[in-house]
């Protein structure tokens, strides 16, 4: 698809269009510079969010276009820059370099290296800011996204398109589900539709970055992601720009028809950096001394995740935005925008964490509006009845601690929401195939570990799958797709005999 292509083309032509009439190279004075924002005038007719040259090697873009003076935010070391300096407008809009050679990069907003290797040969660019597909472009969600996190294949299931929100207050989780998400998309890398992973830092700490760029490597992941990295110590201009630029060279290979998987962490410290660059530039202040756009800032940069029709190459990107609370407040002014404009939160909740139930997602405040419909057949007949089960489980336990004489009923419900929450426990690092989730719901959910001591269902599990995989490779292989009546007989069958062979009752 040539969209981009053609909106960047646009622009350029009217600039261009502005530089013929003024018959003179388009350039203009510093008046005043600081904390990463210049004014200049005498750019009577620079275009919003054309690429201001400094010299230097500084960049800049313009963004607010006053009547008698431009605001610019600038990228890089702003102090090379002195009042009175000349500044030359580009002619074309803020775009960033796209392309394959990305790939397997740590490159910085402005597409830079930054992981001490050689420049990045690519010539294409693609515009930071594009309007998103319209309805008629687009298809419905149907392909799943696999995370390989067995509580969230299950129960929040995401679809390659969706916008997804992961939510919750710092250290609970959240970067380890993105990354995990990461990994687990290696098994698609030979498939017929293998996944792009994007990873955008936001003013993280350099260290940060690094260790994920080395726990990626050491597990065969960059050779199909990107990381974009905009550093803590760096400018909140380049923090800024670098979800979209993230966006952008994501939007490359979707109009290949690729599909694309494009983590933003976090949008927290986007909005901050927004909201410096905005006071900077004296725009009005709002609520929280948020910019009154903050709201759109964040809507268009996530409307333009998409699943494009068939007619315009099919391909998609997935937005996985990640957005840090403070104790637990997800009735916050950025974390409610940000919720209202996604397709479904997944809620990392501390407590959760800290009881040792990881990853820590509460099943209560987690949803997908996509839903079952990106679900493989065989995860939708097992998942069904999970979250039902888990829901009546948290609500008996409750009731449950305030006295001990329960019927058999109950406490057999309460056993099995205790199995189900020791089953959905993952950790790190740890993705797992569709197949081994399916088999593991299909234990807990039908009552197979209802009587398998409580520290023994990991291994129970982990036993009883490297025996299918050895004995039983064609029930695996059926089921990542679909549980036929003959694979769940075969399944139960093997269910039922190692049961026996681990001293439990082998009828179920």
């Amino acid at each position: 698809m040539a969209l981009a292509a053609d909106i960047q083309a646009a622009l350029e032509k009217r600039i261009a269009a502005y530089h013929k009439e003024a018959k003179q190279e388009h350039v203009g004075t510093v008046v005043s510079i600081g904390d990463g924002i210049a004014r200049l005038s005498g750019l009577s007719n620079i275009g919003a969010a054309e690429m201001i040259d400094f010299g230097n090697g500084v960049l800049g873009s313009a963004l607010n276009l006053d009547e008698d003076s431009v605001g610019a935010i600038m990228f890089g070391d702003f102090t090379l820059v002195k009042e009175g300096d000349t500044a030359k407008a580009l002619g074309r809009i803020l775009s960033v370099p796209v392309g394959d050679a990305l790939i397997g990069r740590v490159v910085s907003p402005l597409g830079e290296a930054k992981d001490g290797g050689p420049a990045i040969p690519t010539t294409t660019l693609y515009p930071v800011e594009k309007i998103a597909p319209g309805v008629i472009q687009r298809k419905s969600v149907t392909t799943p996204l696999q995370t390989g996190i067995t509580a969230i294949d299950a129960m929040i299931p995401i679809g390659r398109g969706q916008r997804e929100l992961i939510i919750g207050d710092r250290q609970t989780g959240k970067t380890a589900v993105v990354i995990d998400a990461i990994i687990n998309q290696k098994q698609t890398q030979s498939s017929d539709r293998p996944v792009i992973c994007i990873y955008v830092a936001i003013g993280q700490k350099e260290s940060k970055v690094a260790k994920i760029v080395a726990e990626l490597e050491k597990r065969g992941a960059m050779s199909y992601t990107i990381i974009v990295s905009a550093g803590a110590s760096e400018s909140a201009a380049l923090s800024y720009i670098a979800p979209f630029a993230g966006c952008a060279m994501g939007e490359y290979f979707v109009d290949q028809g690729k599909d694309v998987l494009c983590i933003y962490d976090d949008l927290t410290k986007h909005a901050w950096a927004y909201r410096q660059i905005a006071l900077l530039l004296r725009r009005p202040p709002g609520r929280e001394a948020y910019p009154g756009d903050v709201f759109y800032l964040h809507s268009r940069l996530l409307e333009r995740a998409v699943c494009l029709d068939d007619k315009l190459g099919g391909g998609s990107l997935t937005a996985l935005p990640i957005i840090e609370t403070q104790e637990g407040n997800v009735s916050a002014y950025i974390p409610t925008n940000v919720i209202s404009i996604t397709d479904g939160q997944i809620y990392l909740e501390a407590d959760l964490f800290y009881k040792g139930i990881r990853p820590a997602v509460n099943v209560g405040l987690s949803v997908s509006r996509v839903g079952s419909a990106a679900q493989v057949k065989s995860m939708k007949k097992v998942a069904g009845k999970l979250r039902l089960d888990l829901a009546q489980y948290r609500e008996l336990a409750v009731f449950a601690q305030f006295g001990s004489d329960l019927d058999a009923a109950t406490r057999q419900q309460l056993d099995r929401g205790a199995r189900l929450t020791e089953l959905l426990k993952q950790g790190q690092y740890e993705p797992l195939p569709v197949a081994e989730q399916v088999v593991m719901l299909y234990a807990g959910v039908n009552g197979f570990l209802d009587d398998v001591p409580l520290p023994d269902v990991k291994t129970f599990l982990h036993d009883f799958i490297a025996l299918l995989k050895s004995q039983h490779p064609d029930v695996m292989q059926a089921l990542a797709k679909e549980i036929t009546k003959e694979v769940e007989e075969k399944l139960k069958n093997a269910l039922q005999t190692f049961r026996g062979h681990k001293g439990l009752p082998s009828s179920k």
